[in-house]
C-alpha cells in the first residue's frame, strides 16, 4: 500500500469520524449556552423570555436538544469561568453579553479556535475571534441622544449626562456618542456625569442630589430608559420646571411622557431590540447548519419621538417593559443574510 497511501487512508478516516460526529450533533440537536453578565434589568428579562420562545420553537423543530443560561450576576471573572465550562461540557455555540468589552477576550478566543461558534450581541467584546457580533450602533445612539438635546436646547446651556455601568460596552459607547455629538455644540457644557446600573431604584436616588446641585440644567442626555424615567419624576417630585429628557424605550418612561406631553414635555428614545437575542441564536443555528454567515450585523435603531408615541402607549406592557414590533421572520431572514 505504501506510506501514502497509508496517510490517505487514515486521512480518510478522520475526516470520516468528523462527517459522522456532525451528522450525530445535528440528528441529536443543538447546545446552545448563553453567557450573560447580568439578568436583574427588565430589559434582561424580556430578552430572556423572547429567547426561550424561540429556543422552544426550535425545540419542537428538533434543532437544539440544550439551553443553559449562565448568569455571571456583574461579576467578569464569573463570566469567564461559565464560558469555559460550557466549552468543556461540549456546547456547539456560546451566545455572549459581556460584562467587559476586554476581558472576556481570551476565554473568547480560545472557545472559537477550538470551533465552538461564538455569537456576541448587546454587549460586545473587542477581539474580532468570534462567529458573529450583532448590535445596533451604540455610538450612534449616544450621537442621536446628544445631538437631539443639543438641539432642543437651542445649541447652549448645562446638561447632565447619565450612563451605563462604566467599562460596560454598550455603556461606553454610548458616552462616547453622546460626547462626540456635544463636540459640535461648544455652547453646551456637561455639568456632571452619571454612571448607574439600567435600574431605576439606584437611577433615583443618582438624579435628585444632581438636581440638587445642578438646578440651572436645561436637558438630561439619558442613556438608558430607567435613568429616562427616574429623572422624569425625580424633576417633577422637586417641583423644577419640566426640560428635555432622551430616553429608551422603557414602558414607565413611556407612560410618563404620554402624561407630560400636554403640559409642554418633550423627548427622543432609541430602542434596543430585545430581539436582538433571537437574532444570536438563528446566527448560531446557522453556522452549525453549515451556512455562511456576516461576521457583524448591524440593526437599525427604533426611534421613537413626539410624532409616533401614540403608536407604542397605551400598552399592556408592565412599566418595566419594552414595547416593540416583534420581529417575524422575514425580518431575521433579511438581518441575517447571506443565508447560504
Amino acid at each position: 500500500m505504501g506510506k501514502y497511501g497509508i496517510r490517505r487512508a487514515i486521512l480518510a478516516v478522520v475526516l470520516s469520524c468528523f462527517t459522522v460526529m456532525a451528522a450525530a450533533t445535528a440528528a441529536d440537536g443543538y447546545k446552545i449556552g448563553w453567557s450573560t453578565i447580568y439578568l436583574t434589568p427588565s430589559w434582561m428579562q424580556q430578552t430572556k423570555r423572547m429567547m426561550e420562545d424561540r429556543i422552544a420553537y426550535w425545540k419542537d423543530q428538533g434543532v437544539v436538544s440544550e439551553f443553559y443560561i449562565a448568569n455571571a450576576n456583574g461579576d467578569s471573572t464569573q463570566q469567564i469561568a461559565h464560558i469555559d465550562n460550557l466549552v468543556s461540557q461540549g456546547y456547539d455555540a456560546i451566545i455572549v453579553v459581556a460584562g467587559s468589552s476586554t476581558a472576556l477576550n481570551n476565554v473568547i478566543e480560545k472557545a472559537h479556535d477550538k470551533g465552538v461558534v461564538i455569537i456576541n450581541f448587546d454587549s460586545l467584546v473587542t477581539t474580532d475571534k468570534v462567529t458573529s457580533k450583532i448590535n445596533t450602533s451604540q455610538v450612534e445612539w449616544g450621537e442621536k441622544c446628544g445631538e437631539w438635546i443639543a438641539e432642543k436646547i437651542g445649541g447652549s446651556g448645562e446638561v447632565i449626562i447619565f450612563n451605563g455601568p462604566a467599562g460596560v460596552a454598550v455603556a461606553d459607547e454610548r458616552r462616547n456618542g453622546a460626547l462626540a455629538a456635544l463636540e459640535k455644540y461648544p455652547n453646551v457644557t456637561v455639568a456632571t456625569e452619571l454612571f448607574c446600573e439600567y435600574n431605576e431604584g439606584p437611577a433615583m436616588g443618582m438624579i435628585r442630589p444632581a438636581l440638587t446641585a445642578n438646578p440651572d440644567v436645561k436637558g438630561i442626555i439619558s442613556l438608558g430608559g430607567a435613568f429616562s424615567s427616574a429623572s422624569l419624576k425625580a424633576i417633577q417630585q422637586m417641583g423644577f420646571d419640566l426640560i428635555p429628557i432622551t430616553g429608551e424605550n422603557y414602558n414607565a418612561f413611556l407612560k410618563e411622557w404620554a402624561k407630560a406631553k400636554d403640559d409642554g414635555f418633550s423627548s427622543f428614545c432609541v430602542g434596543q431590540p430585545n430581539w436582538m437575542g433571537v437574532l444570536s441564536i438563528d446566527q448560531a443555528i446557522r453556522k452549525l447548519q453549515g451556512k455562511n454567515v456576516d461576521a457583524e450585523v448591524i440593526v437599525p435603531l427604533p426611534i421613537i419621538d413626539d410624532s409616533n408615541l401614540s403608536e407604542f402607549v397605551p400598552n399592556d406592557f408592565p412599566d418595566d417593559g419594552f414595547p416593540i414590533k416583534d420581529i417575524d421572520q422575514s425580518q431575521i431572514d433579511e438581518y441575517l443574510k447571506p443565508k447560504s
